[in-house]
């Protein structure tokens, strides 16, 4: 059954409820291309940028955070109109759709932001929940970089760098 979530902006206090399951995504190393020993400071600062950067957490009934997803431009300068945008699910959550509610939110959020499309740059072809979730929601798979991610269960595999046009 789906949880009751609320999503909203970051608060100063929210990353102490991030931290447990971030950590825990990372040093499993199976779908981020961050080093599994970062520290939780290093995570923090590669999680939590400044502006233009947005963060947002996914909170259920209980006020546990469940969720976070990041928003961002792709690139500087003429690329700033195309988004880029990283998401993390507690694995204790994984399939009770708080990825898909995070994913419909930073899209309204990118829309209203201004941005023309979405990239994302290094989904790891394993993740095939992620895959299947960014493409439910109109992501294509443009290329696949072969062999560019080191998966410590699957060896070398492929990391997929998807897109979709915003409204």
């Amino acid at each position: 059954m789906a949880p009751k979530l609320t999503i909203r902006d970051l608060l100063p206090t929210d990353w102490r409820g991030i931290w447990p399951f971030l950590e825990q995504i990372i040093r499993a190393g199976e779908t981020y291309t961050w080093p599994r020993e970062v520290t939780e400071e290093g995570a923090r600062v590669r999680w939590v940028q400044p502006p233009p950067c947005r963060v947002f957490v996914a909170v259920d009934e209980a006020d546990v955070i469940v969720g976070t997803a990041k928003l961002l431009p792709n690139n500087e300068g003429g690329g700033s109109h195309v988004a880029n945008a990283s998401f993390m699910v507690d694995p204790a959550r994984s399939g009770l759709g708080v990825g898909r509610a995070l994913a419909e939110h930073v899209l309204a959020a990118a829309t209203a932001d201004g941005y023309r499309a979405m990239q994302f740059n290094a989904v790891v072809e394993t993740n095939i929940g992620a895959v299947r979730l960014w493409q439910s929601v109109g992501f294509k798979i443009l290329a696949t970089i072969p062999d560019a991610f080191d998966h410590p269960v699957h060896g070398l595999v492929g990391l997929h760098i998807m897109h979709r046009n915003l409204p």
